[in-house]
């Protein structure tokens, strides 16, 4: 089995992922794992989900630990409890985040996600 080229064009990225539906952008939702979680799973990167704790790693919310309060699948994007701006009439706003810039410190373990996690480390360890 032969591995889909992707285009190098920006103009072509930008359009796959545009024209793309929202269950592949799920797979576009991955996050690399702290040095820890990464030796303890032996992944290199999750899914994000809501319950997790990110640290930002770039942008004006740099080193800042939060909660993930949110995950848009349509746009990409990582709603974060430390990140959020003061608008002009006074009110706070969310500032998504796309999840290429977080880093996920720990993980909020379900019994289901759990199994995934195995799995694909099984499948992983099988490979190399």
């Amino acid at each position: 089995m032969t591995k889909k080229l992707s285009p190098k064009s920006p103009r072509k990225q930008r359009r796959l992922v545009r024209d793309s539906g929202q269950h592949a952008h799920r797979s576009m939702l991955r996050c690399r794992l702290d040095d820890s979680l990464r030796e303890e799973y032996g992944l290199r990167s999750l899914n994000v989900k809501k319950g997790d704790l990110v640290r930002i790693m770039r942008g004006q919310f740099r080193d800042t630990e939060g909660k993930v309060l949110g995950v848009d699948y349509r746009t990409i994007r990582v709603l974060v409890d430390g990140a959020s701006t003061t608008k002009s009439d006074g009110k706070e706003a969310r500032v998504p985040l796309h999840p290429s810039n977080l880093m996920l410190v720990k993980l909020e373990l379900s019994d289901e996600r759990k199994k995934r996690i195995q799995a694909r480390a099984a499948t992983i360890a099988e490979s190399e």
